[in-house]
């Protein structure tokens, strides 16, 4: 017997590339053939027309394929019957599946159960021949309680996990005289475990054994999460093609992904011949929308089961994957009871917090036991903040880098095996094989990772795992399935304990509580920040209106003293004089104070007009206004700095504030300059030293160093509050103290932040950031 095979380019395969995950490459769910114990029918609505049909009509029917082809399904069943299929596709409670059709043949009707159902806009009549069950109207509602009252029962009164597969294989085994049942649980990396099984006392038994991944691989886990009952009642057939090969409507492979006569994969036939089973049948048992595990059913000899047997069993596979639910979680109940009051505690003290980072580490056992871990790293921007037993600083950067792509892709990446899928794991598989990273923030580069220890294990496989690769005469490479099941051992490295479910979701939760504690701060934020943003304005048009208004009455106070100082001259003496000369000078000084203000408060009313400036020729243009007066005792070098975008008059009053105080504030013979912009290594090096100044990774930052007198470092704070002044009044040529007010204004109001460095006697260098695209 020949097996054909699907060809398609994922599947050519060389010596060099051979994989166990090449299984995961066969489109087993468009094989383009079924099962020969059956008929395939594929109609389209609204006629019900037959566009597709599987080749083997003429031996099941009498009619070769080609009789079939565009003709309405009249032609075939009676209108009793195409009412049934119509009714059944509209979901009647009273037509269901299995149908019992009556087909027309030349030798005479036929009547055989049918599986009607619609895959995306066409509908697929399937139609068994060979069962002898009974007719379904003979079939009762009681013929059916009978048949899982029993299993149900045992079911529902086992009282663990291990006891409730038990009772399912041997009631599934009671029911359908298969040889050998087994209950197969899969494990998060996709292998599998024996954990159940009742066979005949003549077969070598199974239970214990471990499975590959490649055994199931992943195409096929998931038609067993959409078709929860499989069939093979032959191994040994024929595969019968469809007629045409590509549906005519589609134009496309037929999906015969819920068909109970698809065909199954070549290299699964072959996996079955070398097991020695003929016959097979798979119920999935499905747990939170995830396949837990099968209820796999091997036969030594051909064996069909009846339609109404199958809906029993599957009945009873979905009822035990609801008890699975609860035994497990029953036989966990312990841990979680405590995950869940660790989880009640420590979400609420987070949920009081506004530093997430704090709440996380304060009780660094908390986040370590709400997984389960040994080790936990907390990555925010480029720092991390390690607890516990983590690879070292250099190799998490590294895996970081590896994983991010992951993260922003899954938002949760879980392993056991690290150094499985990132090799350079192994150096550190004592503290980091096992592996639960999940993304916070994309935006911050907010990431938590958990870390597991290996702990050595020896499994027992069935058969050696690794697929022989065989060549073919045409110069491919095709994987073989194993032949030999026999117990083969092998002692696992640099694997840690399995995560549980539930330490999963606990990871999902803490998500969730940090994001809710960072919106709620961003929403508190956000208000202060309206809130502050109104109050600036009011208070810049409170400054505007005030300064602008109190500078008449100042004015008149000015003139009338230099009035009396004249025109009274000779009456007042020397001490009234000395008075009214102190009041206009308080009150000229007092005209600067209102002065400044009123220029600061047009500085945050006034539109920026922006252009590209090119801070090389303004720089310059400032300097060349100081050099005219300061001569030979001004030395400024300018290093090369770039083009940006900003208001040129506001820019230019900055640059003029700060060269201006540098040359002030400097009793050196010779004043030295430096005007430069930092190197971008720096720059990052710069801003990860000084957090609380909060400016952007992408921003210029610009300099403006001196060798002047220097500031005293309790006093760096104070330089930029208004009107505030370090020296007495006339020290150092006098002045308002508003300058750097202004100019942190300017910079502000450009997007960036300004600070200084200084010591006393060592010179001053302020730093101002400038975004590269300001617009």
């Amino acid at each position: 017997m020949t097996q054909p095979h699907v060809k398609s380019d994922d599947l050519l395969i060389t010596r060099e590339t051979v994989d166990v995950s090449n299984c995961d490459r066969e489109p087993i769910h468009i094989p383009g053939y079924i099962q020969p114990h059956g008929v395939l029918f594929v109609l389209q609505e609204p006629a019900l027309k037959i566009v597709q049909v599987s080749e083997n009509t003429k031996e099941r029917l009498g009619r070769p394929p080609k009789n079939f082809l565009n003709k309405p399904l009249s032609s075939l069943l009676s209108k009793a019957d195409i009412h049934a299929v119509r009714q059944c596709l509209a979901g009647d409670f009273e037509y269901v599946n299995p149908l019992q059709l009556t087909l027309s043949t030349p030798h005479g009707p036929i009547t055989a159960h049918s599986i009607v159902h619609r895959v995306s806009d066409m509908v697929i009549l399937e139609v068994e021949f060979g069962q002898d069950a009974p007719a379904k109207d003979d079939i009762t509602y009681f013929d059916f309680y009978r048949q899982v009252k029993a299993p149900i029962a045992a079911l529902q009164n086992a009282a663990t996990l291990d006891e409730l597969c038990t009772q399912l294989v041997t009631s599934v085994r009671h029911i359908t005289g298969f040889d050998r049942v087994m209950i197969y649980r899969f494990d998060p990396s996709g292998s599998g475990e024996v954990i159940a099984e009742a066979c005949h006392t003549d077969l070598e038994p199974f239970l214990g054994l471990h499975y590959p991944a490649s055994d199931i691989p992943k195409q096929a886990r998931h038609l067993y999460t959409l078709n929860h009952l499989r069939l093979v009642p032959d191994a040994t057939y024929d595969p019968v093609a469809l007629v045409p090969t590509l549906n005519p409507i589609t134009k496309a492979p037929l999906d015969l992904s819920w068909s109970v006569l698809r065909s199954i994969s070549p290299i699964h036939t072959e996996y079955l011949h070398n097991m020695g089973v003929r016959a097979s049948m798979s119920i999935s048992l499905v747990r939170d929308q995830q396949l837990w595990g099968l209820i796999a059913c091997h036969h030594r000899e051909p064996k069909l089961l009846p339609y109404f047997l199958r809906t029993v069993c599957e009945f009873i596979g979905q009822m035990a994957a609801f008890e699975l639910t609860s035994k497990a979680d029953h036989q966990d109940q312990a841990y979680q009871i405590k995950l869940n009051t660790l989880k009640t505690s420590f979400f609420e003290s987070i949920s009081k917090q506004t530093d997430v980072l704090k709440a996380l580490t304060e009780s660094p056992t908390n986040l370590l036991n709400l997984v389960g871990a040994t080790g936990v790293v907390i990555a925010l921007q480029d720092e991390c903040v390690v607890l516990g037993k983590t690879p070292s600083n250099d190799h998490l950067k590294t895996l970081i880098d590896h994983l991010t792509p992951r993260l922003q892709e899954e938002g949760v990446v879980q392993t056991i095996c690290l150094a499985q899928e990132y090799p350079e794991a192994e150096s550190y598989s004592d503290v980091g094989s096992g592996l639960l990273a999940m993304m916070v923030s994309n935006a911050q580069k907010f990431y938590i990772l958990w870390f597991r220890p290996e702990v050595n294990q020896t499994v027992t496989w069935g058969g050696n795992p690794n697929k022989p690769a065989i060549d073919q005469e045409n110069g491919e490479v095709r994987l073989s399935p194993r032949k030999s099941f026999s117990a083969w051992q092998e002692t696992v490295h640099q694997t840690a304990l399995p995560w549980k479910f539930s330490e999963y979701e606990a990871a999902l939760e803490l998500r969730s509580a940090i994001i809710h504690v960072a919106l709620r701060h961003a929403a508190e934020v956000s208000k202060l920040n309206l809130e502050l943003e109104r109050s600036n304005i009011e208070l810049d048009s409170f400054a505007y209106v005030a300064s602008h208004d109190l500078k008449e009455p100042l004015r008149g106070i000015h003139n009338y003293s230099s009035f009396l100082m004249e025109d009274y001259a000779e009456v007042l003496d020397a001490e009234g004089v000395s008075k009214l000369q102190t009041l206009t000078r308080l009150t000229s000084r007092m005209e600067d104070l209102i002065d400044s203000l009123l220029h600061y408060a047009r500085l945050g009313r006034a539109e920026l007009a922006w252009q590209p400036i090119d801070l090389n020729l303004l720089v310059q243009e400032v300097v060349e206004l100081f050099k005219i007066t300061s001569g030979n005792a001004l030395e400024v070098a300018i290093h090369p700095l770039p083009t940006i975008q900003g208001d040129r008059t506001q820019l230019n009053e900055l640059l003029t504030n700060l060269v201006s105080n540098a040359i002030k504030y400097n009793d050196n013979p010779v004043t030295k300059i430096e005007i430069g912009c930092l190197e971008p290594a720096i720059a990052q090096r710069t801003r990860r030293e000084r957090p609380k100044i909060d400016f952007q990774e992408a921003a210029h930052v610009i300099y403006v160093r001196d060798n002047g007198i220097g500031i005293e470092a309790l006093h760096l704070d104070d330089v930029f509050r208004i009107f505030k002044r370090l020296h007495t009044r006339e020290a150092y040529g006098g002045g308002t103290g508003a300058g750097l007010t202004i100019a942190q204004k300017i910079v502000e109001r450009h997007g960036g932040k300004i600070w200084v460095e200084s010591a006393k006697g060592h010179g001053s260098t302020f730093y101002f950031t400038v975004r590269q695209n300001s617009v």
